[in-house]
């Protein structure tokens, strides 16, 4: 599950950011974002735009969000892949991110997970290629929310979803892929027990490359296909990716020369979580809500004040000064320099790794903030020094702490959610160990 103060957003954000580097690909050459996850953070409103902002794609770069159900990872991917196709990009960035949301009680609650994985696609030749697709669909209700509801239905009939359309369809997309011969599968697991018997049916009763990413974080519903893939990427051989939801099956090849550039380091990147209680997994989830009332930001998100910081506060920008060099922070309310009184500035994306200058820990905060809320003044690589919250409870946090800046979100304002960056805490070997 996310953290309290991540979403859909933040994860995606995060593999995207690792997609890019691991391709060696400068974020302001991207032609195009093309995202899926079964539900965007806002509901209608800039959840692609704001992703690209964070990721500092170019304001021009095209692309698509795919929602509305676990289909839309692999949607995505296809998307891209067609764009470049028809010569419309050349370089695509496919980022496939979900947070299960199940009700209560439910039958999949305990299966359910969240997770990110991003792919770069490109004209010129790289390690692997994207073949063969096919597609099945059926009209059937299975997994759903009202338009009012916040949480995944379960199953009105199991087992009528399990004989007359999860596995029919899955087994004629998964069979004509089979034919292909692919080496290793990612097949969809949306309750721990369907993954199996498609493997016994496709892969020779092996295991599929995806049951470790299962075993891992769950089903990241629009995300796992995708994931699972990626994961059989690290060497030379055909991947066979299935994804089901909403009542259609797609499965598409993938067939790798050599290992893709940061295949290798997913199921470590998905052993990073650490245990939690449910009563804390219902809490960052927003289904179990403390009473009382809350403080509303002075200002709304739609505000002048946030249309013209947002660049800033989304890529994490400083104001460089065009007479003496010294980073000003935030831009937007520094007229003049802290150094010299100039005015000559530069835009320029602050360093994401700092140390701890010094820091605070508050012990009481009002709603919506949760107590202890640490806040750390932290000088950045750069020579530009910062003062950011600090994400989770600051234990561990000491003078000299080695920083990342990872964008995360602050909270919820009037029903939308407000995105900026927070320190993160680089584990030290020992504490890895």
């Amino acid at each position: 599950m996310c953290g309290a103060d991540e979403d859909v957003l933040t994860l995606a954000a995060a593999a995207a950011l690792r997609a890019l580097e691991a391709a060696g690909i400068d974020p302001g050459l991207v032609d195009g974002l093309w995202w899926g996850t079964s539900r965007p953070p806002f509901a209608e409103g800039p959840s692609h735009a704001v992703l690209a902002a964070a990721l500092g794609l170019s304001p021009h770069a095209a692309g698509a969000l795919s929602s509305g159900s676990a289909h839309a990872g692999i949607e995505a991917l296809l998307g891209a892949a067609d764009a470049i196709a028809a010569g419309s990009a050349r370089l695509a960035l496919v980022v496939a991110a979900d947070s299960v949301l199940p009700g209560p009680g439910t039958g999949f609650e305990a299966r359910s997970g969240a997770g990110a994985v991003a792919y770069v696609l490109g004209v010129d030749d790289g390690n692997a290629t994207i073949g063969t697709r096919i597609t099945r669909s059926r009209p059937f209700l299975d997994r759903y929310r009202g338009d009012r509801e916040e949480t995944l239905r379960d199953l009105y009939d199991p087992r009528l979803f399990r004989e007359e359309v999860f596995l029919p369809l899955t087994r004629e997309v998964g069979g004509q892929l089979a034919a292909l011969e692919p080496t290793a599968w990612s097949l969809p697991d949306p309750d721990g027990r369907l993954g199996a018997v498609l493997s016994k049916n496709l892969a020779d009763g092996g295991a599929a490359a995806s049951a470790p990413v299962y075993a891992a974080i769950g089903d990241a519903g629009a995300a796992a296909a995708l994931l699972g893939a990626a994961s059989a990427l690290d060497a030379q051989g055909v991947v066979a990716a299935l994804a089901y939801g909403g009542g259609r099956a797609t499965g598409v090849i993938l067939t790798a020369d050599a290992a893709v550039p940061g295949a290798a380091g997913i199921l470590d990147a998905l052993s990073g979580g650490k245990p939690t209680t449910y009563a804390a997994v219902l809490r960052a989830r927003g289904l179990l809500v403390k009473t009382g009332e809350t403080v509303d930001m002075g200002v709304p998100p739609e505000s002048a004040m946030f249309v013209r910081g947002a660049d800033e506060m989304l890529q994490l920008l400083g104001a460089r000064c065009g007479d003496c060099g010294t980073i000003n922070t935030p831009p937007s309310i520094h007229p003049h320099c802290i150094a010299c009184g100039g005015t000559k500035f530069e835009l320029i994306p602050l360093a994401r790794h700092g140390i701890v200058h010094t820091f605070v820990i508050n012990h009481t905060m009002p709603e919506p903030f949760e107590a202890p809320l640490p806040l750390a003044v932290i000088d950045l690589d750069d020579g530009a020094r910062v003062m950011l919250q600090v994400a989770g409870d600051g234990v561990g946090l000491e003078i000299g702490s080695e920083m990342e800046l990872v964008l995360r979100r602050y909270a919820y304002e009037r029903g939308v959610p407000v995105y900026g960056y927070k320190a993160l805490l680089v584990a030290t070997e020992t504490e890895e160990a």
